[in-house]
């Protein structure tokens, strides 16, 4: 009966109605090593990106780098700044690299440009060609521009600028191509959990490798975080080609109760076996369903990156805490929020499968989750003041309830459209990535010249705004069925 009652829920929306396989599946279920190692991949990438904002704290010689500014100062009013012996130890001890802030702003802003060009060309290789093998480009591209980090910084820091744009061209190419995989791996009744798996991956790696970053530069020096963490990639390289296929009928390891109760749940496709569909862009971008979920990722990305960047920055600034502090805001919600959407998406599946919930329905929860629950914490700190232990439990309890965006707007792609699950994905994506640039910016804006908590609290009750919108918008207008443009006509 309950078999039944699934396979009328996924005909409903667009998928097949042929019985969905039933033989028992071996313990080891290869869609779920596939979501480990996407996971995996994530984490490289992202660790990969946020790795030299930690290392070039130890980079740059930042006694000689004061010290020019001061002279340039000094030279203005006419007055030439003396050093001392004292100072000249310090800049032994110091970086070697003379970069001024532009120069080092200008280094770490680099990878965002490559980021947001190679959406779209990545989502499309994906689905003409192979997932697989252009995810794997984009960590090989990571890894390569990784190693190559510190020869080319003593080089000149223009060559590392053009390694970081490098680099992000293949960042760019990372969650359309693994959204073409997780339409092709991933049932639609635990599509929640597998994208949760592997794209949650990205907020573990960013954790892992400021942390170990860290480490290796106080252990080893800078010059090893780049060399240690590049070469631990390769390894994962290798278990990738090895592991993973584009598809579950070409894998080798995968046992046929695996295949078939994949395929069988996959919806009907009404092209030639081998055919490339032409994307109907049109139709896409007239498509309410779409355009609702487009505007609601990038509202969603505003939330994120407020929790992610700026309120670390308050904590500092506004409520003048201590570095314990601000290495719990920076670390410890984004282990909750990981653990929280494995954790949450498997239940939603679990729902779902049971026939309580729909797939619209748990998209519409999923997103209410992800941006009513953090908008309430943001005003909730702007109400409790300088309550530091207040202020760190809402921080990490938003972020923790973040976790369900993975089963919400980071998910939908793929019960649009799973033929053009990665140009999707790559059209909301590059979106999402608007607010990267945007939220730093405009608290720079809000905030500069300002103290107290009035400017930031002014930047949050924003947010709130932005996040309340998304909720609204994605209950009215989003839909989890598949769409007639799906068959690319």
């Amino acid at each position: 009966m309950m078999e039944k009652e699934e396979r009328q829920e996924l005909a409903g929306e667009g998928y097949s109605d042929r019985k969905i396989q039933s033989e028992p599946e071996p313990c080891l279920k290869w869609r779920y090593v596939f979501a480990i190692l996407g996971s995996m991949g994530m984490a490289i990438i992202y660790g990969l990106k946020v790795n030299l904002s930690v290392a070039m704290v130890a980079m740059v010689n930042h006694t000689a780098v004061a010290a020019a500014s001061a002279n340039k100062d000094a030279g203005h009013s006419g007055t030439p700044k003396e050093h001392n012996d004292t100072e000249s130890m310090e800049s032994l001890l110091d970086g070697p690299f003379l970069w001024s802030s532009k120069e080092q702003g200008a280094i770490l802003s680099a990878y965002f440009l490559g980021y947001f060009v190679t959406q779209i060309p990545g989502g499309r290789m994906a689905e003409l060609y192979s997932g697989k093998y252009v995810f794997l480009a984009a960590v090989l591209m990571n890894t390569v521009g990784t190693l190559l980090s510190p020869v080319l910084a003593f080089l000149d820091y223009r060559a590392l600028i053009a390694i970081r744009v490098f680099e992000g061209f293949g960042g760019g190419f990372t969650f359309p191509a693994m959204n073409v995989m997780i339409a092709a791996w991933a049932p639609p009744s635990e599509r929640s959990t597998l994208s949760s798996i592997a794209f949650s991956g990205a907020s573990l790696g960013t954790v892992l490798s400021m942390m170990s970053s860290g480490i290796i530069n106080t252990l080893c020096g800078w010059e090893y975080v780049f060399y240690i963490q590049g070469s631990l990639s390769l390894v994962w390289c290798v278990l990738w080609v090895i592991c993973v296929t584009d598809t579950p009928a070409s894998h080798h390891f995968a046992s046929e109760a695996e295949k078939n109760y994949i395929t069988s749940s996959q919806p009907k496709s009404s092209s030639k076996a081998g055919e490339k569909l032409s994307v109907p862009w049109m139709k896409i971008f007239t498509s309410v369903p779409f355009m609702t979920l487009a505007v609601s990722h990038f509202c969603n990305n505003f939330g994120w990156y407020m929790l992610l960047v700026e309120l670390p920055l308050f904590a500092r600034s506004g409520l003048g805490v201590d570095m314990t502090i601000t290495t719990i805001l920076s670390s410890v919600p984004f282990f909750a929020n990981w653990i929280f959407s494995v954790v949450y998406s498997k239940s939603l599946d679990t729902a779902r499968a049971k026939g309580l919930i729909s797939t619209t329905t748990a998209r519409k929860i999923s997103v209410l989750i992800a941006s009513l629950v953090p908008a309430t914490c943001l005003l909730a700190i702007c109400l409790v003041g300088k309550n530091v232990l207040v202020v760190v439990i809402l921080t990490i309890l938003a972020v923790m309830f973040y976790g369900s965006m993975f089963s919400g707007v980071f998910s939908n792609q793929s019960d649009l459209a799973p033929n053009f699950a990665g140009t999707l994905m790559a059209v909301t994506n590059m979106l999402a990535t608007i607010p990267g640039f945007l939220v730093p910016f405009l608290c720079g804006v809000l905030t500069d010249g300002t103290d107290g908590l009035a400017p930031w609290h002014t930047v949050f009750y924003m947010t709130i705004g932005i996040l309340g919108f998304e909720a609204v918008i994605f209950t009215i207008f989003g839909k989890g069925e598949m769409q007639p443009w799906n068959s690319g006509k």
